[in-house]
């Protein structure tokens, strides 16, 4: 029929009502002005930046609930994607209120829908290939991203009330027309819409949700009879018009009637999750008339261990049982012993928390597994007849027969190291620079203190073995500390760790740690003859070689303390040699493990990168690299510096330092050459001041005010440090300026030379006098005038030219020959080609005369021949 007509059916009244599109005529032009200024007002509307991206994650939320509910995994895959990037705009809002509750209980139900269809096999094997593929990606990516809001979704099974479907928007622009007559409604009716709101709350149907979601659709075409008709409705007879007006009462009330089924639905969902999710680990644990006594918790301890390690258990569900079942024993006094198992498995399940071998332990697990190993070895200590070993077999241990002593399998040192190698990766995964490395550093002190308690409980009870370990994890935690007040303290404690460990130790590693860690120690503290002895007769250099790979890092280590503790000592020679290995190549970063280089032309693949990560040292352990290279430099300049003086007339030079050579050379190919700015520049101009032995420029350029806050002020007691450079600085100088100007020089004055270098005329003395027996100077010392007689045996200077020039022929004609043999023959047949062309020209010569010779005698035969046929035919004639 007809809509025109005025008097139409229900039926027909319900499916116009419900065609939201239809546009109808208006008459009456005011009328329609109006309505379009609202339309424009609500148009206008613009939401706050929360409500917009609110708003969004409704829009989100709702394709993601459509594609659950047709079980079309690629869409859902898609839909959360572009949830997640939603949900990343939202970090202000984030900050400032928490996250968004509607947004965690989405994912959490789509966690929880992916895990159905996973275990639904039937469906598996229905399923098109990309929604089996979408499925298993979907699948991976959930667990990993849910991770980070572990809290949040516990606290949403434990209270799924407070967790919306969708957050409501105040003051949003509702673009639906369902919503806009639903608001109109509720303005009009007032008190009686919100008591029709409320009933469906106060009575939730305990209906399952699937059966909902179909009777949704039955309820849309049964409507008929609940809506008003035309026929109902009077309308004045001036006012005609009206007829032809879009009915709004059978939009409201069929609106109502469809949310109504909606909300109660959600009311469902929250009831049964409240009833049924706390219940779940007590019926799982023991039932209501279960006897619960030792045997029976620990064959429930062992099925809850039975799952560990296998495909698709969940390790959170694991540990929530564990602590369930721990506070029920605890409840029912099982005794010390199973109490001790049951923690010692619960920080076993900790730890394979995390599938990843790189990833750390978050902060609020680390500390959990650090309270929980206190609680273990206070059970230990407190409870004697306790023994707990590796060695124990399964069948005599003992855990709940109380007259017999308790025998238990596991080894809490090994929960201690497990949880070192921990904390290294906490600090690792940490930024270096930022409050949260400090945050965490601040857990040291206590795991400091749980391994000292752990070794006064091995010292009473444990083996050799055991008290070796535990005294090198002590060594480790205190090796590389400088204690400045208690350096004595220190040092005796370090000292008889490692000596129990030198005498105990039946495996060659520990032994070679703990010397490598009580060498570090002496070194850092300035011991500089107990650190060469040790190292000395350790032997370790000839055999580290073979050795893993960190070890060889820690040697490196020791290495590189031992030399500078060698230049602090005033040992140039040893800290230079000791320095050298480090620094060739520019590897030390990688050598030390304080980085991951990145070499040209060398692929390293993704397993040699996370081995290389893994082994990098935790910051506050590093040493620092520019004080290394500074170091080394200053060294190999004094040393360098008086060698090549000494031999300027050489013209093929020993190397001492290559790495020094090629910052001097670089230097020397710069156009201008400005005043020093880095710490390389310093030592390159310093040199440059020794060689022309003026020792107060070279010693301003090694200690002003930049070098000291970079370098000289990081090591301990640095004044000493300083005043020993500045007397070596001297010492060299003088070498320096004998060497070079020597054979300017007859004779020279001691006391000259005592004033000019600011030193005492012994140490002069001295210094010439080793100069002289050793023969690097030709002179003599006068005892009565006190001067140094110079012998002129070293070469001139125009004698020192011609050997250089000797020498730059000589390597030309090297050259020469070498081209010449690149491109075919040798030199030698090349200067004797002219000899060659003349044995040549006679061998053809006389290859011609030996022709001529047998054609001669041949033509002699033939004629001879004629002659005597001619003498036979005449006397025949």
């Amino acid at each position: 029929m007809s809509r025109f007509f005025g008097h139409s059916s229900s039926s027909e009244s319900e499916t116009e009502s419900e065609n939201e599109i239809v546009e109808v005529q208006k008459p009456r032009q005011q009328i329609h002005t109006f309505e379009s200024d609202e339309e424009d007002k609500r148009q206008r509307v613009v939401l706050p930046e929360r409500e917009k991206r609110v708003e969004e994650i409704n829009a989100l939320v709702r394709q993601l609930k459509n594609a659950k509910k047709i079980k079309d995994v690629v869409k859902s895959n898609q839909s959360f994607e572009e949830l997640i990037k939603s949900y990343d705009k939202c970090k202000k809002i984030i900050e400032k209120e928490g996250h968004l509750k509607h947004y965690i209980r989405a994912i959490a139900e789509l966690e929880n829908f992916v895990n159905e269809l996973w275990a639904d096999a039937a469906w598996k094997s229905s399923a098109s290939k990309p929604n089996s593929t979408a499925l298993t990606k979907l699948r991976q990516r959930i667990r990993k991203y849910n991770k980070d809001f572990e809290a949040e979704i516990t606290d949403f099974k434990a209270h799924p009330e407070s967790y919306p479907e969708e957050e409501k928007v105040a003051g949003a622009k509702e673009s639906e027309s369902e919503k806009s007559s639903e608001e109109e409604s509720e303005s009009e009716e007032g008190s009686e819409s919100e008591s029709e709101d409320e009933e469906p709350k106060a009575k939730p149907s305990k209906v399952k949700v699937a059966k909902d979601e179909d009777s949704d659709s039955e309820s849309d075409w049964s409507m008929s009879d609940e809506t008003t008709s035309d026929e109902d409705i009077d309308y004045d007879q001036g006012d005609s018009w009206k007829a032809f007006l879009k009915d709004k009462t059978t939009e409201k009330v069929s609106k109502k009637e469809k949310e109504k089924p909606r909300k109660t639905k959600e009311k469902v969902i929250v009831e049964t999750d409240e009833e049924t999710e706390k219940p779940k680990i007590e019926r799982k644990l023991f039932g209501k008339d279960d006897e619960i006594n030792p045997t029976s918790v620990l064959n429930k301890l062992n099925e809850i261990i039975s799952s560990r390690g296998r495909k698709g258990t969940d390790r959170f569900e694991q540990l929530e049982l564990l602590k369930e079942l721990r506070n029920i024993s605890r409840l029912h006094n099982v005794g010390p012993a199973l109490d001790f198992k049951i923690i010692f498995n619960q920080m076993a399940i900790s730890f394979d928390y995390n599938t990843r071998v790189s990833a750390c332990m978050k902060a609020d697990t680390f500390h959990e597994c650090l309270r929980m190993l206190d609680e273990m070895i206070n059970i230990l200590v407190d409870n004697q007849n306790i023994e707990v070993n590796e060695t124990v077999l399964d069948e005599e241990e003992n855990v709940t027969d109380k007259t017999k002593p308790y025998k238990i399998r596991g080894c809490v040192l090994t929960m201690a190291d497990r949880m070192h190698e921990e904390f290294i990766k906490i600090l690792q995964q940490c930024d270096a620079h930022g409050t949260e490395y400090v945050e965490r550093l601040k857990d040291e002190p206590k795991l400091s203190a749980l391994i000292d308690k752990l070794q006064s409980y091995l010292e009473v009870k444990g083996s050799t073995q055991e008290l070796c370990r535990v005294y090198l994890r002590k060594v480790e935690n205190i090796y590389y500390k400088y204690d400045k007040d208690n350096e004595k303290k220190s040092a005796e404690l370090v000292d008889r760790l490692c000596k129990y460990i030198y005498t105990n130790d039946s495996t060659d590693r520990l032994r070679a740690k703990a010397m490598l860690c009580h060498i570090y120690h002496n070194a850092l503290h300035d011991r500089w003859f107990e650190a060469r002895d040790l190292i000395l007769m350790s032997h370790l250099q000839e055999s580290i070689d073979n050795s893993d790979i960190p070890l060889q890092i820690l040697y490196n280590r020791t290495m590189v303390q031992v030399g500078l503790c060698a230049f602090r000592v005033g040992n140039i020679k040893e800290a230079h040699s000791a320095l050298l290995d480090i620094q060739v190549g520019n590897r030390a970063k990688e050598l030390l493990a304080q980085g991951v280089m990145v070499q040209r032309n060398v692929e390293k693949t993704k397993e040699q990168e996370i081995k290389e990560r893994q082994r990098l040292i935790p910051f506050h352990m590093h040493i620092n690299l520019e004080l290394i290279e500074c170091v080394y430099l200053v060294s190999a300049m004094l040393i360098e510096i008086p060698y090549m003086s000494s031999r300027d007339f050489e013209t093929k030079k020993r190397l001492i330092s290559k790495q020094f050579h090629y910052q001097l050379k670089s230097s020397e190919r710069q156009p201008v050459v400005g005043p020093p700015e880095n710490m390389r520049e310093h030592v390159v101009a310093a040199s440059r001041s020794m060689k022309k032995g003026d020792w107060k420029a070279c010693t301003e350029f090694l200690i002003n005010e930049k070098m000291n806050a970079k370098v000289w002020g990081l090591m301990p007691q640095s004044d000493k440090v300083q005043q020993m450079l500045r007397e070596k600085v001297k010492e060299e100088s003088l070498r320096t300026y004998l060497f070079r100007f020597s054979s300017v020089y007859e004779s020279i004055s001691i006391e000259s030379l005592a004033e000019m270098f600011e030193l005492p005329r012994s140490f002069v003395y001295s210094v010439i006098s080793k100069m002289i027996i050793n023969e690097e100077l030709m002179a003599s010392l006068d005892e009565p005038t006190q001067t140094v007689v110079m012998h002129r045996t070293e070469p001139t200077k125009l004698q020192t030219l011609a050997l250089q020039l000797s020498e730059k022929i000589t390597n030309l004609m090297d050259q020469t020959e070498r081209m010449v043999q690149i491109r075919g023959g040798e030199m030698g047949a090349f200067l004797n080609r002219n000899q060659q062309g003349q044995q040549n020209q006679q061998s053809q010569q006389s290859k011609g005369q030996g022709y001529k010779q047998q054609r001669g005698q041949r033509g002699g035969q033939q004629q001879q021949q004629q002659h005597q046929q001619q003498k036979e035919a005449h006397k025949n004639y």
